[in-house]
């Protein structure tokens, strides 16, 4: 095959040449403009900080501030016609805003460059969707403390390993994932309050030789203040690594209860029921009900962590302070985000329409010899034996119940006394897993008390 051949096969996209390729590896316009909101809110603090500075007139920056929001206006009612060779949202906006203005349009980039733009931008999408990843992992912490407040008594096998440890309560499961839920809130705040600051008026990477007012420019967009080295500020995409961060660890902790959601709801559990709304049939098999938005959503982390290692690679090795490369910053953000906030919404879906199966969930804690551990407690206390011969004990009574075929509660006393002449008939009392979860009194424990108290604490900390 000639070279010609070959180049026409792999640029055949590109017929136009160079300079299509160029517009089109250089444009961002066709996933930027979703700062459009942004954009426009930061011209318009731009514009109103340049005239209280006496840098634009105030009929410039009302003409200004007045266009754009019928720029806005346009691009939210579907009817402004994005530019590729434009390249970006912020040059479109500009051509339109000077289409409606006219002259004053060009002074609204006085004293500011892209590069400080676009950080405040981005700054502006990331906090707007930290706030919404808080309301989500609001929502869901609330319909699993629902939950957990309606089955705090019931009783369902722990499981160390995916076997059988001991009984909990299905309570105290719907709380551990409030706690992991609680701590993702925990580093939205933190990370949202770490990124407050205002890139805006660091200019290209130097600052401006303007007259500006930063601070008054920053509290106009809700930052807590100015950002205070102009190089870092246009280079630093830390707030979206954090966020991709924070995105990642929350939703692994989706993927964990997802992945338990489809073992819990198969025929071999059956644990729970899912409702129909997030569920799906079988297209040849009438009798299967598949779980299919808690696989999806636990196919959600691979992306997702996939954007936090992408964006991490893109920033390595880039020397201060702006390179292009940065431009590959918000895809990777908005997609996690997108697919971030899907997941939250469709898991608080499930946990509010699952239906607990409270006999499998008893019967299943029963199993196992799950309440081994409490035998080797009471020998402990009732015959005041050493843990380690309370282990050995138990192990030989567990052994005897497997050859019998039969739970630790169903040995007789004759058996148990075989084993060990001072067991009592008292010891069969912490043998049901009822008991053995009530006996769990310690704080943070399974008992349904202290399920309760940590509902409430919950309830207090949401207040």
């Amino acid at each position: 095959m000639s070279n010609n051949s070959s180049n026409q096969m792999w640029g055949g996209r590109f017929a136009a040449g160079p300079d299509a390729i160029m517009e089109a590896i250089n444009a961002s316009i066709g996933f930027d403009k979703r700062m459009a909101e942004q954009d426009i809110r930061g011209s318009r603090a731009h514009a109103a900080m340049l005239a209280a500075q006496g840098i634009l007139t105030d009929n410039e920056a009302a003409a200004i501030r007045e266009g754009l929001l019928t720029v806005l206006s346009e691009i939210q009612s579907g009817n402004f016609e994005f530019s590729t060779a434009l390249e970006d949202i912020h040059m479109n906006v500009e051509a339109r805003l000077k289409e409606i203005v006219g002259e004053p349009a060009g002074r609204l980039h006085t004293a500011r460059s892209r590069n400080d733009q676009v950080a405040t931008d981005f700054r502006l999408w990331v906090r707007d969707q930290f706030d919404a990843v808080e309301q989500g992992l609001l929502a869901l912490i609330n319909a699993l403390l629902v939950q957990a407040e309606h089955g705090a008594d019931w009783v369902m096998p722990g499981f160390t390993h995916l076997q059988t440890a001991q009984p909990v309560t299905w309570g105290h499961h719907m709380m551990a994932y409030v706690e992991m839920l609680g701590r993702d809130l925990s580093r939205v705040r933190d990370a949202r309050k770490r990124m407050n600051e205002c890139p805006l008026g660091s200019a290209a990477l130097a600052g401006t030789s303007f007259d500006i007012d930063r601070h008054m420019t920053s509290a106009d967009l809700g930052f807590d203040r100015p950002t205070a080295n102009s190089l870092d500020a246009v280079s630093d995409r830390d707030f979206a690594l954090e966020f991709l961060s924070v995105a990642s660890i929350c939703a692994m902790h989706l993927s964990r209860f997802a992945e338990e959601l489809v073992i819990w709801s198969s025929a071999q559990f059956r644990f729970v029921t899912l409702s129909d709304r997030f569920s799906t049939g079988s297209s040849i098999m009438p009798q299967k009900k598949n779980p299919d938005a808690a696989e999806l959503i636990r196919a959600k982390v691979g992306r997702i962590f996939g954007a936090n290692v992408a964006l991490m690679m893109v920033m390595k090795g880039l020397p201060l302070a702006y390179s292009k490369d940065m431009q590959e910053d918000k895809e990777q953000v908005f997609d996690a985000a997108d697919n971030l906030m899907l997941a939250l919404a469709a898991m608080e879906g499930m946990v509010k329409d699952m239906s607990a199966n409270v006999d499998n969930l008893a019967a299943a804690a029963g199993s196992g010899f799950s309440t081994a551990t409490d035998l080797a407690d009471w020998l402990v206390r009732a015959v005041n034996m050493p843990f380690r011969t309370a282990h050995h004990v138990t192990g030989t009574l567990v052994a005897m119940a497997e050859s019998k075929g039969c739970d630790l509660a169903d040995l007789s006393i004759e058996d148990m006394k075989s084993v060990h002449d001072e067991i009592t008939e008292d010891v069969y009392s912490v043998l049901t897993v009822e008991n053995s979860v009530k006996s769990r009194m310690s704080y943070g424990g399974t008992s349904p008390a202290q399920v309760r108290v940590q509902i409430q604490r919950w309830k207090d900390v949401l207040a």
